[in-house]
């Protein structure tokens, strides 16, 4: 079924792209007997009839062994240690299954550049892309199109990204950004000004995780108080920890009261953290990141907790997915899926943009326990 590349006659094809007054698709729908029917169509809030075979899970069993399929694991940057670390889930889900899994990341941090990558698997006819997006948005009409050739799109970070046939998240944004605040407002007394840092406002998961920061703030602190009159956030990384420690350094400089700082990308509290010893501040850090790049910051009280997820288990749990889909077992809407893994054992169904799956796997580090862990 799989690499029937969902065909239909080019008439058509020109008909429906007439009819939505759109194009943007590599390829075609298929209405072939043996796909998943007719080519079932549903209409959006604007009234124009879009396809819904393209999110039809069983559309894209695949045909081959699986010893002929190829995973492409597209990041947002393959230096940073969080990517290496999630390659190493990746060639381990390769290793066990025999199966051939790539991880590419772009040269530059930059959705322009990210959807080159994209561009350059789906020409080379990959089996699937599992894909952590640095701008969701500039990634839709590239996902489109691969999904319009068959191949599985499976996302992390991404629960606004239409162009997937699942999103993969270790818990809820919510939840972590309020652990995120909880951990801010202990050290900080519940009292006092915080500032926040993401990589990019355009970072789905990063914005969440501000937006759900602020609101427990709001709701459980009401003597702490965001500078900048509550801006969310109050300055980007742009997934670089030179570029977050310069921006640490203005915002501290311009908040002399501040008393704490929180990051979400794990290039962010490095930067943040640097910038504090080097001005002899005690300003309260608490974000996310890898336990080797943080350990110093920990050890010496800078930083007092980092909250992450293991980047090499999404991987893997990102491939495992993607890998049973093209086996064709049996997903459904995926409420339940077990990747096999800790923590991922009984992934709960959310139905918003997308069908996201969220495993119940979030470590909290701190000088107690950070030397546990090696990555």
């Amino acid at each position: 079924m799989k690499k029937r590349l969902f065909t239909v006659m080019l008439i058509a094809a020109m008909a429906a792209t007439a009819l939505t007054g759109c194009g943007g698709s590599g390829g075609t729908v298929d209405t072939s007997s043996d796909s998943a029917g007719s080519a079932d169509t549903t209409t959006s809030e604007e009234g124009v009839e879009t396809d819904g075979d393209r999110f039809e899970v069983a559309n894209y069993k695949s045909d081959k062994d699986k010893s002929e399929w190829t995973i492409a694991v597209i990041t947002k940057d393959n230096t940073a240690a969080w990517f290496k670390r999630m390659e190493t889930g990746v060639n381990e889900f390769g290793s066990e299954t025999g199966i051939n899994v790539i991880q590419k990341g772009p040269a530059n941090a930059d959705a322009a550049s990210q959807v080159e990558v994209v561009d350059n698997m789906i020409d080379q006819g990959v089996d699937a892309i599992c894909i952590v997006p640095i701008d969701p948005g500039a990634l839709e009409a590239s996902l489109q199109r691969a999904m319009e050739q068959g191949i599985v799109v499976i996302s992390h970070e991404a629960s606004n990204l239409e162009n997937t046939l699942f999103d993969t998240e270790a818990f809820t944004a919510e939840d972590f950004g309020a652990a995120i605040m909880d951990s801010l407002a202990e050290d900080m007394g519940e009292e006092g000004k915080y500032a926040m840092m993401v990589a990019y406002t355009t970072s789905t998961t990063h914005m969440e995780y501000a937006n759900a920061q602020f609101n427990r703030q709001q709701e459980a602190y009401p003597n702490m108080e965001l500078v900048n009159g509550g801006a969310i956030p109050t300055c980007e990384s742009e997934e670089s920890v030179d570029t977050a420690y310069e921006r640490a350094k203005e915002v501290l400089k311009a908040n002399p009261d501040l008393k704490g700082f929180t990051g979400v990308a794990s290039t962010d509290c490095p930067g943040i953290a640097k910038a504090v010893e080097e001005l002899g501040l005690d300003v309260k850090v608490v974000g996310v990141g890898t336990p080797n790049e943080f350990k110093p910051y920990v050890n010496s009280g800078t930083i007092t907790k980092v909250k992450l997820w293991d980047p090499r288990v999404s991987g893997y749990v990102m491939c495992k997915l993607a890998s049973d889909i093209l086996a064709g077992e049996e997903i459904g809407d995926g409420n339940g899926y077990n990747a096999g893994i800790e923590g991922y054992e009984n992934m709960v169904l959310s139905e918003g943009t997308n069908r996201c799956l969220l495993g119940q796997a979030d470590i909290t580090l701190t000088a107690d326990n950070i030397d546990e862990y090696d990555f």
